[in-house]
């Protein structure tokens, strides 16, 4: 991240509330519902298996934010990554279905569709930034016009019905964990590998880390280097920043646009082939509803609109946010259109923060 102005006092305080509110309300927020849902008979909130619950339930909307924080860090948007992750979940149940059928071992045919996943996925975001980069038409047109186009595909691909057929064990790889923890009497044990229970003890039993959250956590890992430790990342703060400034530098601002939109597909796509393992079957409007949530956990997480700032950690503590706020009332029976005028309230006031950040650091906006 570029170096900042040094700023009076007043304004480092403002600075410094700007970017720790959100873990400060995420704390809250868990310390608000431990106390809240049981006065109102909901279960306990802290357990160890709610809170693999909820880290289940952020993967997808996550690894959409990944991508979008990096388009977004540059000043971009990318309206299409629902759909991208949509058509990768399709195109890896065909892929995964027709390897199988052909005598491909499992793993293998989990590959071919992993692999056919991220080259669907992929050359969406490589045509969406062509246009943007090459043509100069608006992120939001490109995006939105693409959204709809990939919709169709996937539609298409899919006859308009779920993808299903698979072999049943993929069903494995998109829900069995890292290790387990069976709670019986004698004070329960730990496996790395599922152990042979069955009746009361597998009620029992808890996942830990399953292997789309350790998949997940992987790839948090791989885009913070990206962003904080390369060239690339450097890059797109310095074009989310000032793009002028950024083509005088001599900074290759289209070819890294292109990367961008790419990299923001391609986190969609492996969103797309998870749900397909999770489920046993792809999906043509799996990720249509993640899309604003996905752009919500970036906005709360603290990545600027106007672009040149942001970090991995502040989507993942936005996408925590989300689902820590949705799994609470769901506990305290709050219908569900509370839920989304809470996020959506929530989403105004992180804008609001990102705007009096703005104000302090003096940003304009793109190309200022």
């Amino acid at each position: 991240m570029p170096a900042e102005p040094r700023l009076p006092p007043d304004k480092r305080f403002i600075l410094l509330a700007s970017r720790l509110w959100a873990w400060a309300f995420l704390g809250l927020m868990i310390a608000f519902f431990i106390i809240v849902v049981p006065l109102a008979g909901g279960a306990t909130f802290l357990t160890l298996r709610n809170a693999m619950n909820i880290l289940v339930a952020i993967t997808p909307v996550l690894l959409l934010g990944l991508g979008q924080t990096f388009v977004i860090i540059s000043a971009g948007i990318d309206l299409s990554v629902g759909w991208v992750m949509s058509l990768a979940s399709v195109v890896s149940a065909h892929a995964i279905r027709a390897s199988f059928n052909a005598g491909a071992p499992l793993f293998l045919a989990a590959t071919l569709g992993f692999l056919a996943a991220v080259a669907a996925s992929a050359g969406v975001g490589l045509v969406n930034g062509l246009i943007i980069a090459k043509l100069k038409v608006p992120a939001f047109i490109v995006t939105l016009g693409s959204s709809f186009i990939v919709r169709g595909m996937a539609l298409l691909f899919s006859e308009n019905t779920t993808v299903i057929g698979l072999p049943a064990d993929i069903r494995d790889y998109g829900n069995e964990s890292l290790f387990y923890v069976v709670n019986g009497e004698g004070g329960g044990f730990y496996a790395f590998f599922r152990p042979d229970v069955t009746g009361a003890m597998l009620r029992q039993m808890d996942r830990i880390f399953t292997w789309p959250v350790v998949i997940t956590a992987i790839v948090v890992i791989i885009c913070m280097f990206i962003l904080n430790r390369t060239q690339f990342g450097r890059h797109t703060y310095a074009i989310g920043g000032n793009m002028q400034a950024a083509l005088r530098t001599g900074i290759p601002v289209d070819r890294h646009i292109v990367k961008l939109y790419m990299l923001s597909s391609v986190t969609a796509g492996i969103a797309g082939f998870l749900s397909t393992l999770r489920f046993t079957a792809g999906s043509a409007v799996i990720g249509d509803p993640l899309l604003l949530s996905s752009i919500a956990a970036v906005i709360i997480g603290g990545v600027s609109l106007f672009g040149g700032a942001g970090s991995i950690m502040g989507t993942v503590i936005g996408a925590l946010i989300i689902a820590v706020l949705t799994t609470g009332l769901v506990m305290m029976n709050v219908q569900a259109f509370w839920q989304f005028i809470v996020v959506g309230a929530v989403v105004i006031i992180a804008v609001l923060i990102d705007q009096s950040r703005d104000l302090v650091l003096g940003r304009r906006g793109r190309g200022s």
